[in-house]
């Protein structure tokens, strides 16, 4: 990434303001529907009977390792503010502090929880980004930029932990792991798109025009989806394109970048690991490394927010051999630490604005005057 990420003039998005207040419904339907999810996991205790073996397991839990499982949410949280970071720190004139960085990965935390598939967490990020005071266009491509990133970090961590542990999964999941094959096939091939439209905007949109003409010809979709979707394939498309190159012409930040991302998975995947020691259970830190990742895959293919019912599914499938009647308890405490208490604490962090004026670039050109004028006088 490069500080002409967030100072160049990329192509304005249409960012308007409808479409926050329609990404502001979208939550409080999520909201609702994740009240009725509880309700119905909180009876299906009840009525399979295994209410008291989970509160039984709750009460079994050791704190400290449920503090740890908090730590490890919130170095990821900063490692994301850090991502952010990188890509603007380059240059002088970025408007962003670390404050409006700390409420941008809260907003994405948060709209990207509570929004099917997460589809609200970069457009609201985007806002929250020309509100700190960069374009339109220069706030797409910072965020272009990250997001390509991160998915891309998805799928090389889910390799690095699978292609060691393979033996593994065969022999206790047998052909069922096939499917979280299938899962990394599809982030491959999700970021193989990705990289194509980013690369070949005019021949990407020329097949998607034709594409949608021909459906629209056979009836499938009306005249509004028709002209809504011609304008993503005619706009969307090679605003992504621009911002993904102009925020990847340095492709030594980029690496960085791509790394912070890989240690902030790390924390996000080795949760199911804390809370397994929480309940006094061992097992390989490596082999829990290589199933949260899969569980992060499966997770993000599900259409609802949160990818309920996908994570209960895949947490239940995956790690229920390790937690066995701890299941229940495993997974309440687990969904707790990754999703419900970060979307609770990012609501005062979206509050969060950096008011001194001065960039990034700045205060690092200012660290490093001090640090070398302290050798100076060491010597």
């Amino acid at each position: 990434m490069t500080g002409n990420a967030t100072g160049g003039s990329a192509p304005r998005p249409k960012v308007q303001a409808s479409g926050g207040k329609t990404e502001v419904r979208s939550v409080r339907k999520s909201v609702l529907f994740l009240l009725c999810v509880g309700v119905a996991y909180v009876l299906y205790l009840v009525i399979s009977g295994q209410l008291g073996s989970f509160f039984h397991a709750l009460a079994g839990v050791k704190v400290g390792w449920v503090v740890v499982a908090f730590m490890c949410y919130a170095a990821y949280y900063v490692l994301g503010v850090a991502a952010y970071a990188v890509a603007v720190v380059g240059d002088p004139k970025s408007p962003l502090g670390i404050l409006d960085l700390m409420s941008v990965e809260a907003t994405g935390i948060f709209f990207s929880n509570l929004t099917p598939n997460g589809t609200g967490g970069a457009p609201a990020q985007i806002v929250r980004l020309t509100r700190s005071g960069l374009s339109a266009g220069a706030a797409g491509a910072l965020q272009y930029t990250r997001f390509i990133v991160y998915e891309a970090g998805e799928g090389v961590f889910a390799a690095l932990m699978l292609i060691p542990r393979m033996g593994y999964f065969l022999d206790t999941y047998g052909n069922v792991f096939l499917v979280g094959a299938l899962l990394f096939g599809a982030k491959v091939v999700e970021v193989a798109s990705l990289l194509l439209v980013c690369l070949l905007p005019k021949q990407v949109g020329a097949v998607g025009g034709w594409g949608l003409r021909l459906i629209h010809r056979w009836g499938w979709i009306g005249d509004d989806r028709f002209e809504r979707w011609s304008n993503v394939v005619n706009e969307q498309i090679y605003e992504f394109s621009h911002g993904f190159k102009a925020g990847a012409r340095n492709w030594r930040l980029m690496a960085l970048t791509m790394l912070i991302t890989l240690v902030q998975l790390g924390f996000l995947y080795v949760l199911p690991w804390v809370v397994l020691r929480a309940f006094g259970i061992r097992q390989s830190i490596l082999t829990c490394l290589a199933c949260g990742a899969i569980l992060e895959l499966l997770t993000s293919a599900i259409p609802l927010p949160g990818g309920t019912f996908g994570a209960e599914g895949g947490f239940a499938f995956l790690f229920g051999p390790m937690f066995g009647d701890a299941l229940s308890a495993g997974f309440v405490v687990w969904r707790m630490v990754e999703y419900v208490l970060p979307v609770l604490v990012a609501v005062p962090l979206m509050g969060l604005r950096s008011r001194s004026g001065i960039s990034l670039n700045a205060r690092l050109r200012r660290l490093r005057s001090r640090w070398g004028g302290r050798r100076l006088r060491m010597r």
